[in-house]
């Protein structure tokens, strides 16, 4: 008579066992049906991002469905609070953001900080470039740096947001000199365009963005190339590195994308992997391509560490040209 129970005991797990090893991978393989904020206007390098990566994950089915949403100013610090904020415990959401972001929070004394994000890969890198018209009398490196060293308040700069990687690396730029950062002239412009205008116009000293806003100027001879950010030279590119120039600084401007603050380690996982699923496809590849943009992928647990040590670098620079306090 106690036989019967254990067998049928038996028998009862062992159909519960095979209906969970069914049931399980169909609930972890539920397709994503995601919402990306890019932190910026759209035709920038965050909504670019965003919307390569809505195309890439639905490209590659890493997700069903993705939407981008445009959260404009204060370098991104509107869309990171609204982000942070509106967002909490939603294992659907995701934000793009960057080395600007990082600067951002610590200028505008952002109330909410990217201690409150949860992050899950960093993804792409551009080289910045330093530029100079072409009739400067600054013709390397060492000529901007000996400017720099003797009077830094007298070599002007033209760049993007203030406190964004185009201003960090004249700090970086700046000090390596030997000049004063506290002396840093640094004028901000809203769009490359407003920056190139006020180079050829003789009005600003040096210019610093991305090589390919820059690249169609260099290649007409209208400005000149003095150096690129990276630890390397771009492809197919004669511009050497600061590096090599005996400047010991290297800067890249990345872009990462991070969850909301209280999502599930399973949540945290299933992001990762879509996200890891897409940037590691042929599709993606040829965005990188077009695009000019460098493979920076880092996982998640990768992209954590990076980041916080790139809050320190950063805070310390912003605080050597006075923007910090």
């Amino acid at each position: 008579m106690n036989m019967q129970p254990t067998l049928f005991s038996r028998r009862g797990a062992l159909a519960t066992l095979l209906a969970v090893a069914f049931v399980a991978p169909v609930a972890a393989q539920a397709p994503l049906e995601l919402k990306i904020t890019a932190p910026a206007g759209a035709g920038g390098g965050w909504d670019g991002a965003a919307r390569s990566l809505q195309q890439v994950m639905t490209s590659t089915g890493a997700a069903k469905s993705v939407q981008v949403v445009n959260v404009p100013g204060a370098g991104g610090t509107v869309g990171l609070a609204q982000f942070v904020n509106g967002a909490k415990g939603d294992g659907n959401q995701m934000m793009v953001m960057g080395i600007t972001m990082v600067g951002a929070v610590l200028t505008n004394k952002s109330p909410v900080t990217l201690e409150s994000v949860t992050p899950i890969a960093r993804l792409t890198a551009d080289q910045l470039v330093i530029v100079v018209p072409a009739n400067s009398p600054h013709k390397t490196t060492r000529d901007l740096a000996a400017a720099l060293k003797a009077d830094t308040s007298k070599v002007v700069w033209a760049g993007g947001s203030a406190g964004g990687a185009d201003h960090i690396l004249a700090g970086l730029v700046a000090k390596a000199a030997g000049g004063d950062a506290t002396k840093l002239n640094y004028v901000p412009f809203s769009g490359g365009g407003e920056a190139l205008a006020e180079m050829l116009g003789g009005r600003v000293t040096a210019g610093i963005s991305g090589y390919n806003e820059f690249e169609s100027q260099i290649k007409a001879g209208k400005l000149r190339a003095l150096a690129i950010s990276g630890g390397k030279r771009m492809a197919g590119i004669d511009v050497p590195t600061l590096k090599e120039q005996g400047m010991d600084v290297e800067l890249l401007n990345w872009r990462g994308i991070v969850a909301p603050p209280g999502i599930t380690a399973a949540q945290k996982t299933a992001l990762a992997a879509a996200v890891t699923k897409a940037v590691k496809s042929e599709d993606w590849n040829k965005v990188l391509k077009a695009r000019g943009w460098d493979d920076a992928y880092l996982d998640a647990d990768g992209y954590a560490a990076f980041l916080k040590a790139d809050q320190v670098r950063v805070k310390d620079v912003l605080t050597s040209v006075g923007l910090v306090k």
